[in-house]
């Protein structure tokens, strides 16, 4: 069996009773990215060379008893949008396909810390703006299970390398569920944390109110492990919270006793795959089983989440991409006629199509005459929705539901029909409206053998909740392996 079957906890825990180096643990992720590579495409850099030389040095600390963490000496791969000092970042941008930065974001810092070795940086929807990772200017990731079917996204490269077990576990970057969407599609679990509670310092913003950095692994173990080790306030991001209760391995206890658990009806109507409305709510009858109370109630607002979402999105992206003009970094447009010109050029010849449609969508919503009938409206409708949600937890512990309406759709079915993309995220989006944390967990398949995904919910700084929750119903399966590659 390879090391890359582990799961992350189990690989770092064999490093260190000395069963396995971390130069083997490292050697087999590459050659299973030089083995699956060509079929998935998870990646954009593979940094063969660092890694090899990170792993001689993270073993002389392990072997010093420097290193003693459950995640030292174990390969992770980092999305991105992440900067990290030395390596190229590009955000699946031809703008940045040259972009080298000279810091490294504090999340991946603290992974380094912690004894990680960086493999290298997993392919994204271009500046991660889409939902199928079919939007990277490097071209698409397969789904490992049929390389048919998109992976989902933004984060559809790191989902897609720890399901085809290229590495043992990946960090993603969550702004209206592209760490749980994609998860869901990939058979793998991943947790958006509250928002605040993991520093977005060295993370290129999209939607800076919305982002969230946040792992993605084989179990719920390696989630929760990863999280207590990104998490911790950071005086660099003025978002960042200060958090006592980051012990979240500590919630890794079976046993769901009392607790309620409500089932959104609205989430269950027109649109879910009868298959994926199967999957979940025979889930939610695992938890049952095991003592949760778990009841349906009426959470409303849903339909308005989509609109407020992309007029807020589009918004802040349309600001934060402004700094990609050609001046300082990243792609130059070779012929122009003055500064305007340059400007235009690079810009248009270095963004790809669905960043521009974005990027439009928010200047329009931000200029004036527009500015009250729609960026004013969607923030109001934001704090709507956050209220509703503060209703619903003033009764339930957790909320349950799908994490997608479908399972992966074929690969070019989506961007045809960007509306319908767009539709393809709404049980995920109103968690980062409200900065409230949610998880997927695998929770089944459907008939043509493609994973389906359950999403958990909770309250503001309630991970433990959802934590306990997912490993309680993990509990009741076995974690199924990708053969198809």
């Amino acid at each position: 069996m390879s090391l890359m079957s582990l799961t992350a906890v189990e690989l770092g825990k064999k490093i260190k009773a000395k069963e396995v180096t971390v130069v083997q643990a490292v050697q087999e992720s590459l050659d299973a990215i030089a083995q699956k590579e060509e079929k998935v495409h998870s990646f954009v850099t593979v940094d063969r060379e660092g890694a090899l030389k990170k792993a001689e040095e993270v073993q002389k600390k392990i072997d010093a008893g420097e290193l003693t963490g459950p995640l030292a000496g174990v390969p992770v791969a980092i999305k991105d949008n992440m900067c990290t000092e030395g390596l190229l970042t590009t955000c699946s941008s031809k703008i940045l396909g040259n972009f080298i930065p000279t810091f490294t974001a504090e999340a991946v810092k603290k992974l380094e810390q912690a004894g990680a070795v960086i493999i290298g940086k997993t392919n994204m929807d271009e500046f991660a703006m889409g939902s199928t990772t079919e939007t990277s200017a490097f071209g698409v990731t397969k789904n490992p299970w049929n390389t048919e079917h998109v992976p989902g996204g933004s984060s559809g490269g790191s989902c897609a390398a720890v399901a085809a077990e290229e590495c043992s576990y990946a960090l993603g970057s969550d702004t209206g569920g592209s760490i749980r969407q994609p998860s869901s599609f990939c058979g793998v679990t991943g947790i958006k944390p509250t928002y605040g509670t993991v520093s977005r310092y060295g993370l290129i913003a999209y939607g800076s109110s919305l982002d969230q950095i946040g792992p993605v692994a084989k179990d719920v173990t390696d989630c929760a492990t990863i999280l207590e080790t990104i998490s911790a306030h950071d005086p660099k991001d003025s978002t960042s919270v200060e958090r006592q209760d980051t012990d979240f391995t500590s919630a890794l206890v079976d046993d769901v006793k009392g607790m309620k658990i409500g089932i959104p009806k609205d989430y269950f109507g027109a649109g879910l795959d009868p298959e994926v409305k199967e999957a979940v709510l025979q889930a939610a009858k695992e938890l049952e089983k095991k003592g949760a109370i778990v009841e349906e109630f009426d959470l409303s607002l849903v339909e308005y989440a989509i609109p407020a979402y992309y007029v807020i999105a589009c918004a802040e992206a349309s600001s934060n991409l402004a700094r990609f003009d050609g001046v300082k970094y990243g792609y130059r447009t070779s012929e122009y006629d003055g500064l305007h010109q340059m400007y235009k050029k690079s810009r248009s010849e270095g963004f790809g199509a669905e960043v521009k449609r974005r990027i439009m969508l928010g200047s329009f919503v931000l200029s004036s005459g527009y500015y009250d009938a729609y960026y004013l409206k969607a923030l109001r409708t934001k704090a709507l929705i956050k209220k509703a949600f503060d209703e619903a937890f003033a009764k339930y512990d957790l909320i349950l539901g799908p994490a997608a309406p479908t399972t992966a759709p074929a690969l070019g079915e989506s961007l045809s029909d960007p509306l319908k993309m767009y539709l393809g995220d709404i049980y995920t989006i109103s968690v980062n409206l409200a900065g409230l944390p949610g998880i997927s967990v695998p929770c089944g398949k459907d008939s043509k053998g493609l994973p389906i995904g359950l999403q958990l919910i909770g309250d503001c700084f309630q991970e433990k909740k959802l934590i306990r929750a997912a490993y309680a119903y993990e509990q009741t399966r076995e974690y199924e392996h990708c053969q198809n590659l």
